[in-house]
């Protein structure tokens, strides 16, 4: 036997000797500790004769022994003999009582009785009545409970506050907070929360990891959501598997959100979903993707019509796509009406985009915009493209910032198409960037020794879009570089343009290469032109033509000019070719 095992036996002998001499204390001392151990009874004839004397620590315990017999109304009578004699334990447990009774009004004044003692238990046990009540009283003895190492007051404490930031911060014309408020109630959300979750509470342990992996401490938030996991939080194991994903641990994330999965969570099958969709896998992610569905995950249902659509099995897609949409998903919604659409049922696509859009789906509202645009609505597609824009969708900035400057409102149309711009789009920059050149003084002529100017805010935007692959900003940046004497790198700018496909490069880049005598190279970029339309370069080569005697080649691209345009071009191209049919036929 244990040196410890050793002095429990002695003491536990020497109260017996006491007790059964007829020492109360003893009695009570005794009688604990063989209820304690289950043995009732052994315990009942010492706890009813200490209680005969008076002690009130053995009357509670009598109660629960009691109870525990299934004497529930014997057991009430000794709680309430204790309680009066100031057991806060007894009276704790007559509250109890009383409100398993129904009778909360006489459950209320008992435990507030074990509360106001100091009791953690009795002060817990009367915030979940308050607070069952909506009563503003909780929090206090939630507080009072939390501080006295309650864990599961704790964590209650710690939701109550966060809950109460998330309606604050929701209600900003109700309960203003300032930055410091807010931060000063998430410290203190947080601080309960690791008292808890310190204390063993898994759940308590899952929402401190996601407060610390907000924050970036992902090393420390990984320790609580595998302390969570491993007690079996089904939330925090998929956590955890995320953040394993995202460091590169593919594997063992896998092992988190298998366990998850099976303990019913939707996301982690979801999640598992998508793991095999990325390996080929079909089969295994639509197995996964029911799961979730199966654990009321609607994400389950739109992520298997993604995997149905990926396989153009479109009458599937369809199909799960509106069993989300149904269900209140918005992106299904969106995704469920785009599909109408190319289906050709506009009329069948506009509610789901409106649900969707209302719902709070930025590219619906967007869809929506496009719509009506295609039905010449402008005013109603400029409604939505605003509230697209709103929400920070990039094309919609755009879109909106188009139509103000057809409106002529310059200023508003700058800071949309700054917001497109920003957001990467590359028409929005170019567009950003002619407005602001068409505000620039004309350039004058160059000093002798005047310090080349930096670039314009106009010419960066012109590159931003030139180096997304902008046709037009790239050979508006090739003529800024031209202008500047940069021939080099007006001559990269028009090439790239001319060869994704843009004229005006394509001729450009002709002239550059004919004024260094390259006119040869230049004339195989002056037909891309020519061919694609252009009446200048088209111009150019007959011209070419003429003067390297190919009389009838001249003509040709004569009548290409005259046909092009414009009016000048035009014109000079007939005068030419009557120059060369005279030529031709004199």
């Amino acid at each position: 036997m244990r040196s410890d095992d050793a002095a429990d036996a002695e003491t536990e002998a020497r109260h017996r000797r006491a007790a059964d001499g007829g020492d109360a204390a003893s009695m009570s001392v005794l009688g604990s500790l063989l209820l304690r151990r289950g043995d009732l009874d052994s315990a009942e004839p010492y706890l009813r004769g200490a209680t005969a004397e008076g002690d009130r620590a053995a009357a509670n315990n009598l109660g629960v022994l009691l109870h525990q017999r299934g004497y529930a109304d014997e057991a009430a009578g000794w709680w309430r003999i204790a309680a009066v004699a100031g057991s806060a334990a007894a009276a704790h447990a007559l509250g109890r009582h009383y409100r398993e009774r129904g009778d909360e009004p006489a459950a209320e004044y008992w435990l507030r009785q074990s509360a106001e003692q100091g009791h953690a238990l009795g002060a817990y046990a009367l915030a979940d009545l308050l607070e069952h009540r909506s009563d503003v009283g909780a929090e206090r003895w939630l507080r009072a409970a939390a501080e006295q190492g309650h864990r599961e007051a704790a964590y209650r404490l710690a939701r109550l506050i966060d809950q109460r930031a998330e309606r604050d911060s929701g209600e900003p014309d109700i309960a203003v907070e300032t930055e410091t408020d807010t931060e000063a109630g998430g410290a203190e959300a947080e601080q309960w929360y690791r008292q808890a979750a310190a204390r063993g509470h898994r759940r308590a342990a899952l929402h401190l990891g996601a407060i610390l992996e907000k924050r970036g401490e992902l090393k420390e938030a990984g320790r609580w959501y595998l302390t969570s996991a491993k007690d079996g939080e089904a939330k925090a194991a998929c956590a955890l598997g995320f953040l394993l994903r995202d460091a590169g641990d593919e594997e063992s994330a896998a092992v988190w959100w298998l366990r998850a999965a099976q303990d019913g969570d939707g996301n982690a099958a979801n999640a598992l979903g998508a793991l095999h969709a990325a390996r080929g896998e079909p089969q295994t992610a639509e197995r996964w993707y029911r799961a979730a569905m199966d654990a009321g995950d609607d994400n389950g249902a739109y992520n298997l019509a993604l995997l149905c659509a990926a396989q153009e099995r479109t009458a599937q897609a369809e199909q799960w796509y509106r069993r989300a949409a149904y269900a209140g998903h918005r992106e299904a919604a969106n995704a469920l009406a785009v599909l109408l659409l190319q289906a050709g049922d506009a009329t069948g696509a506009e509610p789901w985009f409106s649900k969707a859009a209302e719902a709070g789906s930025v590219d619906a509202a967007f869809n929506l915009g496009i719509l009506f645009a295609s039905r010449d609505d402008d005013r109603a597609a400029l409604q939505w493209y605003e509230r697209a824009a709103a929400a920070g969708h990039t094309e919609a900035a755009l879109q909106v910032g188009m139509a103000l400057l057809r409106d002529g409102e310059e200023a508003a149309a700058e800071r949309h198409l700054r917001c497109a711009a920003g957001g990467g789009s590359a028409e929005a920059a170019f567009r950003l960037a002619t407005v602001l050149d068409a505000r620039q003084p004309p350039p004058g002529a160059p000093v002798l020794g005047e310090p080349v100017a930096e670039k314009t805010e106009c010419e960066e935007w012109y590159e931003r879009a030139a180096a997304q692959g902008h046709r037009r900003a790239q050979v508006r940046v090739g003529m800024l570089a031209a202008a500047r004497g940069d021939q080099e790198g007006a001559a990269r700018w028009y090439r790239e343009a001319a060869e994704a496909g843009s004229r005006n490069g394509a001729f450009n880049l002709g002239l550059l290469l004919a004024r260094e005598g390259r006119e040869r190279e230049a004339a195989l970029w002056w037909t891309r032109a020519a061919h694609a339309g252009h009446g200048r370069a088209a111009l150019r080569l007959a011209l070419l033509a003429a003067r390297c005697g190919e009389l009838a080649e001249g003509q040709r691209w004569c009548a290409r000019a005259v046909e092009l345009g414009p009016a000048e071009v035009a014109e000079r191209a007939a005068r030419l070719r009557e120059a060369l049919h005279q030529e031709l036929t004199a």
